[in-house]
């Protein structure tokens, strides 16, 4: 198996939204992509799988050396293979690879989140660094584009993270800082047991309104010149806002199951929203991901 081949199968495999928004690329922009979630999953299975910490830590640290090798040219892995074609290819930055594993280590060294401060941190080192590497392979004009990638990567991570809430509770995982946890008057054991009392509905209630002002916040700031180059990410970002709205609509039953879309959801959405900004690129619709 090649290297491209390895990526795309990580990629398909894994089952994430993202991979349905990478079916409209064009070859090297899909190639890079694959790539960059490749290498994604790659040190996120080692944070979520990988029990002992020591042995986590160890993998992670093989990336990292990894990351090195790919941007010297001498990557020995099927995904630093890879990344070494993206490197080439894309204005990639080494040093947001290695935010990336940071934020790993986060998971791995289950260091409590205390502020909303400790939170946002972990966002921008899982999900908004991606989002940098993201519009450099898409493409933009605008500095502004960042604010953009950004903002959408930690709307995208609260997502995940009320998504699975009750699973990564179990894991002895849980995001919600604790000055948020203290005001709202919930304790980590409800996260666990999945106790819906008032005030973990408000926190989550909290939280999802948050989530909801990200999505409109990262609208806000998509530089209206970079809106074509940049329609994969608006492809991410609706079909993550479904998974918003399932969430958002699941009310008092967020602990039951965790609400997620079909394959053939996301494929739904990403077609229409695909088509969607075809369409205002001729008659100047407004930008949305409620599609």
């Amino acid at each position: 198996m090649n290297s491209a081949k390895y990526c795309e199968d990580k990629a398909r495999g894994s089952g994430s939204s993202f991979f349905y928004a990478f079916l409209f690329l064009p070859e090297d922009q899909r190639r890079a992509m694959m790539a960059l979630y490749a290498y994604c999953r790659e040190v996120d299975d080692i944070a979520d799988e990988v029990s002992d910490q020591a042995v986590a830590t160890r993998k992670l640290a093989f990336w990292g050396e990894e990351v090195g090798r790919a941007f010297a040219g001498k990557p020995r892995h099927p995904v630093g293979m890879e990344l070494n074609w993206a490197r080439q290819h894309f204005d990639f930055s080494e040093e947001l690879f290695i935010e990336i594993l940071d934020g790993m280590l986060m998971d791995v060294n289950h260091k409590p989140f205390l502020k909303a401060s400790d939170l946002a941190l972990y966002c921008h080192r899982v999900a908004g660094v991606v989002g940098l590497l993201t519009i450099e392979i898409f493409g933009h004009t605008s500095r502004k584009a960042g604010d953009f990638a950004t903002t959408l990567g930690e709307a995208l991570q609260l997502t995940n993270i009320l998504r699975d809430i009750k699973e990564d509770a179990a894991r002895s995982r849980i995001y919600i800082p604790q000055e948020d946890r203290i005001r709202f008057k919930v304790a980590d054991q409800d996260f666990k047991d999945g106790t819906m009392s008032d005030g973990m509905r408000d926190l989550i209630s909290h939280y999802v309104e948050k989530t909801g002002r990200l999505y409109d916040k990262a609208i806000e700031r998509l530089p209206a010149e970079d809106r074509v180059s940049l329609r994969p990410s608006l492809l991410m970002g609706a079909i993550y806002f479904g998974h918003y709205r399932r969430i958002r609509d699941a009310g008092d039953r967020l602990f039951e199951a965790a609400p997620r879309l079909l394959p053939i959801e996301k494929i739904w959405i990403a077609w229409r929203m695909w088509r969607y900004e075809k369409r205002a690129a001729r008659k100047s619709l407004p930008v949305t991901f409620n599609i």
